[in-house]
């Protein structure tokens, strides 16, 4: 029984060959060899074109394998499994953004930007000294806000909405002798925040930006108690309309009576020239006769056949200061006819 043990052992190299120990080392050998070609393929797949290996290249020595080392099958695989996933990484690794590269909407929303159309009408009334008449019911704002809206994503979903804040902590009154306004103490209590969503929200990009958006319906009320959904706004105080542009998924806080949240997903935007002082009756004439000139639903008081009913609807508008005065053109208007008409106009605009 040694004997033939080790004659065995003492087999020559040809006759080794042909042993059960070295078919069955072979078979080992082979797989092992072909599960290496089989990461490296993976590995390869991996990597973008310019990092690909160039023909002449030995794959195995770009991966640091030696397929004739005298290593066990099993370290050989987990060398080969940590070598292709420290060396190449995943396709998500390779592929990621920088760190410190800015999150998509936040570069979307930086490329947003909105156009105030009738900026020259703003303009003059700004440099007069723009006011908005304030009633209990409600009354819309003349010029409008009209803005042009672009670089929303067209295929994304948006809110735009509006609000009006204090341009400051200063109650004011107008100085009839030197057509000024002036600070006449601080303001009043705060109102209850209000914001006016547009009704054609909620829109994609692409709807938004081919079309002027308008807050026309939008109106002003100094009740505070007002459940029409009106902005609340005090008397004789300077205010600021802003434009919001909100995407969807930054919505959720987005409410009529809250203010509107602040995040990167939502984007605001002033313009100065809109800042106006609120009045219950327009205090300078110059505002009054633009008002009448510029405004289409002033065409009444363009019109010298405006009937006595509502002259007298109108005298009930007219600022103290000049109601003596109104009160005496009243009469004369009635029976002098048109010579007089337009004096009383100018004074008495709602």
């Amino acid at each position: 029984m040694s004997e033939r043990r080790r004659s065995a052992v003492a087999l020559s190299s040809r006759a080794h060959a042909f042993s059960v120990e070295a078919l069955i080392g072979t078979n080992k050998k082979r797989k092992l060899r072909d599960w290496e070609e089989k990461g490296l393929d993976l590995s390869m797949e991996t990597l973008s074109p310019g990092e690909q290996l160039g023909e002449n290249e030995d794959s195995t020595h770009c991966l640091d394998l030696n397929p004739d080392s005298e290593q066990s099958t099993g370290s050989d695989t987990e060398a080969l499994a940590e070598r292709t996933s420290c060396s190449f990484g995943s396709h998500s690794d390779l592929t990621a953004p920088a760190p410190d590269a800015p999150p998509s909407s936040a570069l979307s929303m930086d490329e947003i930007q909105v156009e105030l159309q009738c900026a020259d009408l703003w303009k003059r009334f700004h440099d007069i000294g723009t006011e908005m008449i304030i009633t209990k019911a409600g009354r819309r704002m003349f010029p409008a806000m009209r803005v042009k809206i672009t670089g929303l994503d067209p295929h994304q979903q948006y809110y735009i909405a509006m609000d009006i804040v204090p341009v400051d902590n200063k109650r004011y009154r107008y100085v009839y002798h030197s057509s000024k306004w002036m600070v006449a103490g601080n303001a009043d209590s705060p109102v209850p925040p209000r914001v006016y969503i547009h009704p054609d929200s909620l829109a994609s990009g692409d709807t938004w930006m081919r079309q002027v958006v308008s807050f026309d319906k939008l109106k002003l009320t100094n009740n505070e108690l007002d459940d029409q959904g009106h902005i609340i706004l005090h008397s004789m105080h300077k205010y600021q309309p802003r434009v919001h542009i909100i995407r969807k998924d930054f919505s959720s806080d987005l409410s009529p009576t809250k203010p509107v949240p602040m995040s990167d997903g939502v984007k605001t935007f002033s313009f100065p020239e809109t800042v106006f002082t609120t009045v219950t009756a327009y205090q300078n004439q110059q505002i009054t006769r633009l008002k009448i000139d510029r405004n289409p639903f002033a065409k009444g008081f363009r019109d010298s056949g405006r009937n006595r009913k509502a002259i007298v609807a109108a005298l009930t508008k007219a600022p103290e200061a000049y109601y003596t005065r109104v009160k005496q053109l009243k009469t004369e208007t009635i029976s002098s006819g048109k010579s007089q008409l337009w004096s009383f106009y100018s004074y008495c605009i709602p």
